[in-house]
């Protein structure tokens, strides 16, 4: 069950893999697991309230910047996300649109606390992780770190790698992962990549990943190694990852 948690004060080439461990890590196979995690819609549920007033700000940037009425500028936003990945990615290519300026403006949510809803099992299920963890997210860093800090888990996490890490390469371009890898020192072998989205996770696998699926029942789908409801049930399959 997923419940609005208060804020807390915290303490913290396409289709291959790298070919060979990063200096310092004489042997990746022996390596403890590195978990990677999407953000939204897998360590919080942003359906309800983040993604629609998101959507809206989008619409509104787009209607703003391109000089279209709202029903065009949806048309072009959702358009652009559908052919490229990312609306933002449609607006820098046809648009010249400043990516920076795009990302600040249309994830700004002063109400952020009330909402942000998490599995209140959220923090236990990710201290019982062995290893580094890092969140690994399309979306702005600004916007990361406060999810974080509302769900209380901001010090669980190693690193917070965002769209601007990627150079506005996101996920599932495989050059995002890439960069992902060079900036950590990691090993795609080394890593589970834990997800909502399944072209996400076709990435992930075909560059050496496990993976998980968030949000779906037990069952086999393509490029997946694992499929759990939410991430609270994450514990429970260490031994099989």
């Amino acid at each position: 069950m997923l419940r609005h948690l208060p804020s807390h004060r915290n303490q913290r080439t396409p289709g291959s893999a790298p070919p060979c461990a990063p200096p310092g890590h004489a042997s990746w196979h022996s390596s403890p697991r590195i978990w990677v995690f999407d953000l939204d819609n897998t360590l919080h549920d942003a359906s309800p309230h983040i993604f629609p007033r998101m959507n809206h700000a989008m619409t509104a940037y787009v209607a703003r910047h391109v000089g279209v009425d709202e029903p065009r500028a949806n048309e072009l936003r959702t358009y652009y996300w559908r052919r490229y990945g990312a609306t933002l990615l449609g607006l820098m290519r046809h648009h010249g649109t400043d990516p920076h300026h795009f990302l600040w403006h249309t994830h700004q949510f002063p109400d952020l606390g009330r909402m942000v809803l998490g599995h209140p099992a959220l923090r236990h299920a990710l201290l019982r992780l062995p290893g580094r963890k890092i969140v690994f997210s399309n979306s702005p860093e600004h916007y990361c770190r406060a999810v974080l800090k509302v769900l209380g888990v901001s010090d669980l996490f190693d690193g917070v790698f965002t769209i601007e890490h990627t150079r506005f390469r996101p996920k599932p371009d495989p050059t995002g992962f890439l960069r992902l890898f060079r900036r950590h020192g990691i090993h795609p072998r080394q890593c589970v990549m834990i997800e909502d989205s399944l072209d996400n996770l076709l990435t992930a696998k075909r560059l050496g990943m496990r993976t998980v699926l968030v949000g779906a029942p037990p069952r086999r789908f393509l490029g997946v190694d694992h499929a759990i409801v939410d991430v609270s049930r994450l514990p429970s399959l260490i031994r099989r990852l």
